[in-house]
């Protein structure tokens, strides 16, 4: 039988093909006959968010805030906080779309016009007659991966969901009775009397016993650990390393010079003045016909008397701004022109004038009266400079080469650095006392979360070799490998003694301090009269006077129903404070600039929380279902 099928495989290969492919035509092809099925998530007006939509939203997030910031510490990206942001996103974003198709919500061309001329780099592409360069916005949204006309729909698309939550938010606002009201209540003042039991003025009333210290150091294990810390090795490789070893060719050096004078030592600019006759391009054919009549009329005088242009561009030029000054347009470089008046001009020589000259504006006749050519430095003034500058373009193009070569060489010769740095003309450097955490004062490899943990991942610990090269930065990488490790543990009781005896007096002294607080604060509620309290001071929370946080707000947040009002605060090891409230204080009148200021963010905060309540409307609307936990 299988002898058969083997003679006969093509006829078997086509009668297979016309009962297998009939079947996908009229029933379709499930993607599960490819992958498995991905649990919901969420949903959102009926439809689904998949657990593989979420996963990849997560991953493209990720990698754009990697590329953004390289620094940034990989563990923050895939926490679950960080995961449930992004499906909270996602939800908003359907919700949006969702209200934006029910409510026929779209963008106009003129808005959508208004935002483009918004984007500074697109705004930067205008040229100098208010055209856009085509090309060069291709460009732009070309290294986005984008075409120009993808680009304006996503904007459009854009503008027409930031309509849902706007008609919210910008109708929002704040008047000045909500403003006093909220802000005499954020910055009242208050008149109070303070005594405070400082925790230091009962510390020698402590006597601890060597029981005293040995139960303290057995209850309090945490405060007594040694972190984990190493003895390491790395090597780092970037551009100035690579710059280093770089050796410049004379002929290289020198061809650098000649194609970038002009640009190190400034442009050429020339001076011309100009007659003017208006023809804007809307302006009829036969006008603008007889605009370029009566410029040829005066271009002929000119050319019979050219001394004659300043008395000529006085009587006839139709440019107000320079007419006055014989057309005089002073000094200008490459750029600053529209260009058809640019290149007549920069084709002429001094005293030349030109023909008639078309632009948008109308026809000119141009002279040109100077032209001001700047020093040209010679190559032995300028080699420094030119060797600095074409170094470091040279090193960011070999940057790429050499860091693979660094990225081999630590993984090959992976017991030691000293030969990638051998190779590299790199510097092999050694730190004691490293810990997974950076140090406040770290600097370089060891001041980077990514590169700290490479260095106390479980293999290089065990292992003691090389870990991977790690981009700590743009145009940074670094490898390192661990010579000692110290794992963390609990320092013996004799090595941290003192220590031991200075937080048991520390928090027995609270303690103490605490206690007659509290005992005062009762005695004084009931005898008034008696209070030993310090002299009275008006405190808000813009005016501290040197009181702990924890002070002023016990004394804001006492009840001032009925004054004088007695409040307690426990300033943890610092000891304890009595406060005296004796009256609110009349907050004082404000600038008027601040009162602006303040109203404007006012209006931010309550325009946001207008719109945050419409979107928990939306959100009920279209029946919003998050089927994940909140972390």
């Amino acid at each position: 039988m299988f002898e058969a099928i083997r003679k006969h495989s093509k006829f078997v290969m086509i009668l297979l093909f016309l009962l297998i492919i009939p079947s996908f035509i009229f029933v379709g092809i499930d993607q599960n006959y490819f992958s498995e099925s991905s649990p919901t998530v969420a949903r959102v007006d009926g439809h689904d968010i998949k657990q593989s939509d979420w996963d990849n939203a997560h991953r493209m997030e990720s990698d754009q805030m990697r590329a953004a910031n390289p620094e940034l510490d990989a563990k923050l990206l895939d926490s679950p906080q960080a995961r449930y942001a992004t499906l909270e996103r996602m939800v908003r974003d359907r919700v949006l779309v969702a209200a934006a198709q029910k409510m026929h919500l779209t963008a106009s061309d003129a808005q959508l016009v208004r935002s483009l001329q918004q984007i500074p780099a697109i705004a930067a592409l205008k040229r100098a007659d208010g055209t856009l360069d085509a090309e060069a916005y291709r460009a732009l949204v070309g290294a986005q991966g984008m075409t120009p006309e993808g680009f304006e729909a996503n904007l459009r698309s854009n503008l027409a969901l930031s309509q849902v939550l706007g008609s919210a938010i910008n109708s929002s606002f704040v008047t000045d009775s909500q403003l006093k009201l909220a802000m005499d209540a954020l910055y009242q003042r208050r008149e109070i009397q303070v005594a405070q039991f400082k925790a230091s003025d009962f510390a020698a009333k402590v006597q601890p016993t060597p029981e005293d210290l040995q139960a303290y150091y057995k209850a309090h294990p945490d405060r007594f650990q040694q972190a984990e810390q190493a003895s390491v090795e790395y090597v780092v490789l970037d551009t100035a390393s690579v710059q280093a070893s770089m050796v410049l060719n004379e002929d290289d050096l020198r061809t650098y010079y000649q194609e970038n004078l002009s640009r190190i030592a400034g442009q050429e600019e020339r001076r011309a003045s100009h007659i003017l006759i208006n023809a804007p391009k809307d302006m009829s054919a036969d006008d603008r016909m007889k605009a370029r009549e009566q410029a040829q009329a005066l271009l002929a005088q000119l050319r019979k008397d050219p001394s004659s242009f300043a008395a000529l561009a006085k009587q006839s030029s139709q440019d107000s701004g320079t007419a006055q000054s014989g057309g005089d347009l002073g000094f200008f470089g490459r750029g600053a022109m529209v260009k058809p008046f640019e290149d007549a001009a920069y084709a002429l020589k001094k005293g030349d004038i030109s023909d008639v000259v078309e632009s948008d504006f109308g026809f000119h006749i141009i002279q040109l009266t100077d032209i001001k050519t700047p020093p040209q430095p010679s190559f032995a003034e300028l080699r420094p400079r030119l060797e600095k500058e074409l170094k470091e373009q040279q090193a960011q193009r070999r940057f790429a080469e050499v860091a693979e070569q660094f990225a081999n060489g630590v993984y090959e010769q992976a017991d030691n650095l000293q030969g990638v740095a051998d190779k590299l003309k790199l510097t092999v450097r050694k730190a004691e006392g490293v810990t997974r955490v950076p140090a406040g004062d770290a600097q370089g490899p060891l001041a980077s979360p990514r590169f700290l943990e490479a260095l106390f991942s479980s293999e290089s610990l065990q292992s003691k070799r090389n870990t991977d090269a790690i981009e700590i930065g743009s145009g940074v990488m670094a490898a390192g490998r661990i010579l000692s490790y110290s794992p963390a543990h609990t320092l013996a009781f004799d090595e941290v003694a003192d220590k031991v005896r200075t937080l048991f007096v520390a928090q027995k002294a609270a303690e103490l301090a605490r206690e007659e607080g509290q005992k005062q604060l009762a005695a004084w509620k009931a005898q008034p009269a008696a209070a030993a309290l310090g002299n009275a001071v008006v405190v808000g929370r813009d005016q501290s006077q040197s009181l702990p946080r924890e002070v002023i707000d016990a004394a804001l947040h006492a009840p001032v129903d009925a004054l004088p009002a007695w409040t307690g605060v426990d300033l943890g090891n610092l000891g304890y404070a009595v406060v005296k409230v004796n009256a609110v204080a009349e907050r004082p009148a404000q600038d008027a600039q601040i009162v602006a200021a303040q109203k404007q963010q006012l209006a931010q905060w309550w325009a946001g929380a207008e719109g945050a309540a419409y979107y928990e409307t939306l959100k009920s609307r279209f029946k919003v279902q998050i089927k994940v936990d909140r972390p």
